[in-house]
């Protein structure tokens, strides 16, 4: 399956990928920044690239980079609204040293998801992993669920509470913690979840330096969600972006930790984000699951 970001969310568009590079809009500053796979060759002219970009990130080695702004009135942060027929999200947004911005918007149809079936349940518990910015612990907050959000960086915590207060939400609550060590404590304590949310690096370091790398770790997290979650009634929203990474990868993981028989309730695909010249840029891999039985009263 293949979910693309709405190409009617009026804060957000890719005008332009190729050449290792995408020009998107984000309210009404475009920005340019690198893209690894955009191989192909750009649908614009340079010069239009030029005269459309307000700032650029700049690589400056494989740490980072710098933006050069050819706007000066740009601010450094602004703030843009994901609007949806049932709920509305805000984020604030940044000019990060590692071209981040604090919002992927590829991830909106797994927002939706995400409010679409914590909307279904009752009194359900969620827990967002690597929760970076917040999007989808807003969504599920939106839906009514009680959630916890966690990340190994106090400053992208502190973030994420922003963009709930931006959103008129409150009550989620914060955790600063490694999530494996976090989901390990969890099952030891017999602890179950309605949904669980999992959207890991391929790399990084938890708060005590603590090292995580997706490919060697990744199986042992997967059987310690399957022990936390509530299967008779639950979902899992797994996501990943890693180069070479298959959503076959992400659905046999789960077919080994949560049973064969769940075969009939997954779906898996890969998201993209589509630009005005008709091409569609890879945007990551995801696996949902739910078993959702109980309907709102």
């Amino acid at each position: 399956m293949l979910l693309q970001c709405p190409d009617n969310w009026p804060d957000y568009e890719l005008i332009d990928s190729g050449e290792f590079e995408k020009l998107e809009r984000f309210g009404p500053w475009v920005l340019r920044r690198p893209e690894p796979q955009a191989v192909w060759g750009k649908a614009l002219p340079e010069k239009k690239w030029q005269s459309l970009a307000h700032v650029t990130f700049v690589q400056e080695g494989s740490a980072g980079g710098k933006w050069e702004k050819r706007d000066l009135g740009m601010p450094d942060q602004w703030v843009i609204r994901y609007p949806h027929k049932n709920y509305s999200l805000k984020f604030r947004l940044g000019l990060t040293g590692f071209k981040h911005v604090g919002i992927f918007p590829e991830q909106a149809p797994n927002w939706d998801f995400i409010y679409q079936q914590t909307q279904q349940l009752t009194d359900a518990n969620v827990l967002n992993l690597f929760a970076y910015t917040g999007g989808a612990s807003l969504a599920a907050r939106a839906g009514g669920a009680d959630v916890i959000h966690c990340d190994s960086i106090r400053q992208v915590v502190n973030w994420a509470n922003e963009n709930m207060e931006l959103s008129g939400q409150t009550g989620i609550r914060w955790l600063v913690e490694d999530a494996f060590k976090f989901v390990k404590k969890e099952a030891a304590r017999g602890k179950k979840y309605q949904g669980i949310l999992l959207d890991p690096p391929a790399w990084g370091h938890g708060p005590k330096g603590e090292k995580w790398k997706l490919e060697e770790m990744i199986n042992g997290m997967m059987e310690m969600v399957a022990a936390i979650l509530d299967k008779k009634n639950g979902f899992i929203l797994f996501n990943a972006y890693s180069l070479g990474f298959s959503p076959l990868i992400l659905e046999n993981l789960m077919l080994t930790h949560l049973g064969k028989d769940i075969q009939k309730n997954i779906i898996s695909g890969e998201l993209f984000l589509p630009d005005q010249g008709g091409r569609r840029l890879p945007a990551g891999v995801f696996c949902r699951y739910s078993n959702i039985r109980q309907d709102k009263k």
